[in-house]
């Protein structure tokens, strides 16, 4: 594949030694970890345990399951699972990844300073905007894949730094051990790593103090299942999100774990797939005349191309491209599209396509998400049939 890297499939990067004392590749974990059969039936598939409340020996006795909304076995079981696929020591599923959001947010007290990157999806946008308003904390944006310009911006009264690694939609890779090194002690390095998944980055191992995920993308992969995921390692956090998530509530329903734990076990799969025809279309773009600009981290010509090597193991599946002429162009293309789905959301198997300014990013759109943007989230289709559909769409948009 013209452009393409040798990763090793993930062979030391993503090895964390299980309880045994074995070094257990990521593939395995995926399937394994944390779900063995059922004890009482044999079951091979965790069960759905779809109660709500559990009975207990006695009062005020401890028990490991007492109410549905704290923990229940089929949650705990996706927990613990992308806990260690993540190389963290906890992690809670959460009703969306909004909801996860939501949940950090609530670390902050008012006068904290945020600072975030300027590329963000737009509803993490819309929530420290809210924010700011009702919880009285204060949001400073900044590119955060300048570094000099990242640490003209650190200073003690930063309380949590906020970045997506790639971000949502113009691709842009931040250099997290980086930004970890000199960031002041008590900020919280929050990490969205919705675009590389566990399986092509891990923010706890450069750094990062909390990772987040939505889930409703690549780790559900599907476009049937709403979640969101967070996973962190520092004590004094479990506590604070433990309360939070046990007196707010928003937390994954059975059904929905039992679906990401399903999904997980072909995760590798489908991320390696989706990189593959991710980079074949991204080259593909880069050689039609009525494209201006490509962006997608796997690309030489990505500004961010070395940072992405150095700590990625492999590009992910989601690219931005500039089509010629303005919005009215963008939206004869998308409407011209066969194979790819005109739809909001990324990482599931079908193709989908989008344009920012007036979709995702419409209630906030930064000078530098233009009416001529498009995002595609590439599918596991066949990688002739997307170019094709590509192709055609481009022929019938009036120039």
């Amino acid at each position: 594949m013209r452009g393409s890297v040798n990763w090793g499939k993930n062979s030391d990067k993503t090895s964390i030694e299980a309880g045994r004392g074995e070094s257990v590749k990521f593939q395995t974990k995926a399937i394994h970890s944390h779900q063995k059969p059922d004890k009482e039936t044999g079951a091979v598939v965790t069960p759905i345990v779809t109660t709500t409340t559990f009975a207990v020996k006695e009062p005020g006795a401890p028990a490991e399951y007492d109410y549905a909304r704290v923990s229940t076995p089929t949650r705990k079981a996706l927990e613990q699972c992308f806990a260690d696929l993540e190389g963290g020591k906890r992690c809670l599923a959460l009703a969306s990844g909004c909801s996860a959001m939501h949940l950090i947010l609530q670390l902050l007290n008012p006068g904290d300073l945020v600072l975030a990157e300027e590329d963000l999806y737009g509803g993490t946008h819309r929530l420290l905007k809210h924010l700011e308003k009702v919880q009285k904390i204060r949001v400073k944006n900044v590119d955060f894949s300048n570094l000099s310009q990242v640490k003209k911006s650190l200073s003690n009264e930063v309380k949590m730094i906020w970045l997506e690694s790639p971000t949502n939609p113009l691709l842009k890779v931040c250099d997290i051990s980086a930004i970890a090194g000199a960031k002041p002690k008590e900020a919280l390095l929050v990490v969205d790593s919705t675009f590389a998944s566990p399986y092509f980055q891990r923010p706890l191992d450069l750094g990062a103090d909390i990772v987040i995920h939505s889930a409703t993308k690549y780790i559900g992969g599907h476009s049937d299942c709403l979640a969101g995921l967070i996973v962190f390692n520092k004590e004094d956090l479990k506590e604070k999100f433990v309360f939070f998530n046990k007196t707010i509530g928003p937390v994954l329903s059975p059904f929905d774990s039992y679906l990401l734990l399903r999904s997980l076990k072909t995760l590798s799969l489908r991320m390696e797939r989706h990189e593959q025809n991710a980079l074949q279309t991204a080259y593909f773009l880069e050689e039609q005349a009525r494209v201006e600009k490509v962006l997608h981290p796997g690309l030489s010509s990505h500004p961010n191309y070395a940072t992405a090597k150095k700590q990625m193991t492999g590009f992910g599946g989601v690219l931005s491209f500039f089509i010629q002429g303005g919005q009215k162009q963008a939206i004869s293309f998308l409407k011209s599209l066969r194979i790819f789905t005109l739809a909001e959301s990324l990482g599931a198997v079908e193709s989908l396509a989008e344009h920012p300014l007036t979709m995702t990013h419409g209630s906030h759109a930064s000078p530098s998400i233009t009416e001529n943007l498009i995002r595609l989230s590439v599918g596991l289709e066949d990688i002739e049939d997307i170019k094709e559909d590509l192709k055609q769409a481009l022929n019938r948009t009036r120039f």
